[in-house]
């Protein structure tokens, strides 16, 4: 797997060196290689993986640090970088800000969390709660543990649940989540979809006792047809009733077995909060908002823009934080802007035309008017007309996708689903999202 790992400062300096296999060969050769090649490199290396002599650098950035993991063999990328990722956000969680000073200063925590993390170049245990049952945040390991610590300790790092420890108990019993949204879009000037997909994400922080067992239901397409209820008064009255989930991952306390076999998500939550799940669709989706361009041409120094927004959503939800951008030629020389709602700027940096509105209710529609004076230029090659682009934010889920039960179980501590109190969120925002004019 991993051969070594490595963490620069931005001169190139070793702040953190640890090898785990011989295979990598002479440790300074390696450490010189990463760092004449990439971080002193003359132009910017743009690709995260890089191959010098045979030898891979795996390798992010965080800030003015660089992490470096570093192998001889055809490794799986993906899971040396989600080792990476998952090595940032423990040394976060243990000593906040990922700075030359802090892993100086905490340098002995790290080796002690490389020994924990790593085994023989393997990821073994990265969950954050996991380990600080047994790596202090002062980086001293407790020497005076009791037996039942110690056995607590060996059937986290060695059981089935790792990502949560015993014990836990809170007052109250909250769980909070967030079904988080990217909607992408490129539209046609003459309306028509080009491509469309939405990123979705399901977020939660889960403050509950004991060991709970979780159930999470959505509106699946899939499980909606097993069950039979795909009848048409639910549909006409929902609007929208399930969803096609074209892909989807999962965190590692999902029971993989009973999705597969049933399609429910049961899980036992880590403690705070967490990703249960991603998700991908492409199919049915909402689009909260349409984009009508209208780009006029007077003569060679002078273009007329009017850009109609309209929202496709329900009249009672506002949508927030929308900005459209509208890109203007590079021999622009000046520009006069109307619009009856939001406020309106050209950007001469940026070549563009920002207009902002701070909140716009569904079923509404708004626009702005531009005369863009040009200045004479012996460039014969037409104006390639970049897309229009927007951003906003929106309190639905673009693809539909709803929360059908969220049931919590814990036998021991005699706590049932009615004593918990549940918060769920919809947010929908804009990825990239553009229509061409």
């Amino acid at each position: 797997m991993i051969g070594g790992l490595f963490i620069y400062n931005h001169k190139g300096e070793v702040l953190i060196s640890r090898v785990y296999r011989d295979d990598i060969g002479n440790r300074r050769n390696a450490v010189d290689a990463f760092r004449v090649n990439v971080i002193h490199a003359r132009q910017q290396v743009r690709s995260p993986v890089t191959n010098i002599a045979r030898t891979s650098f795996f390798h992010v950035k965080r800030s003015n640090i660089w992490l470096a993991a570093v192998t001889k063999q055809n490794v799986n990328a993906a899971m040396v970088f989600e080792f990476l990722y998952k090595m940032c956000d423990v040394m976060a969680a243990y000593f906040g800000k990922i700075s030359e000073e802090n892993i100086k200063n905490n340098f002995v925590l790290i080796y002690e969390l490389l020994d924990e993390i790593l085994d023989f170049g393997y990821p073994q245990n990265s969950e954050t709660g996991a380990l600080k049952t047994f790596i202090t945040q002062q980086g001293i390991k407790s020497q005076h543990q009791t037996k039942e610590e110690q056995s607590q300790i060996t059937s986290q790092v060695t059981g089935q649940i790792g990502w949560r420890r015993e014990g836990i108990k809170y007052r109250r019993n909250e769980l909070f989540l967030d079904v988080l949204e990217s909607v992408n879009l490129l539209m046609s000037p003459q309306g028509q979809v080009l491509s469309a997909h939405v990123s979705g994400r399901v977020v939660m922080k889960s403050y509950l006792s004991g060991m709970p067992e979780c159930k999470f239901g959505m509106n699946d397409k899939i499980v909606i047809e097993k069950q039979g209820k795909g009848t048409a008064d639910e549909t006409s009255k929902s609007g929208k009733q399930s969803i096609a989930i074209d892909d989807c991952t999962f965190h590692q306390c999902v029971r993989l077995s009973k999705f597969d076999s049933e399609r429910s998500i049961s899980f036992i939550p880590p403690d705070g909060e967490f990703e249960l799940m991603r998700y991908r669709t492409t199919k049915d989706i909402i689009l909260p908002f349409r984009v009508i361009p209208l780009v006029r041409e007077v003569g060679r120094t002078k273009l007329e823009v009017k850009v109609v927004i309209k929202s496709n959503f329900k009249p009672s939800l506002l949508a927030q934080k929308i900005e459209v951008r509208i890109p203007t030629p590079l021999n622009t020389s000046g520009v006069q802007v109307i619009c009856m709602k939001g406020k309106a700027k050209y950007k001469a940096s940026e070549n563009a035309i920002v207009w902002k509105i701070k909140r716009m209710a569904g079923m509404k529609e708004s626009q702005i008017s531009a005369e863009i004076e040009l200045l004479p230029t012996n460039d014969k090659k037409k104006w390639a007309r970049p897309p229009i682009s927007m951003n906003f934010e929106v309190p639905f889920a673009p693809s539909g996708l709803k929360v059908r039960y969220l049931k919590v179980f814990e036998p021991k501590l005699n706590y049932s689903d009615h004593d918990v109190i549940k918060w769920v969120r919809y947010i929908g925002r804009s990825g990239i999202y553009e229509t061409r004019c």
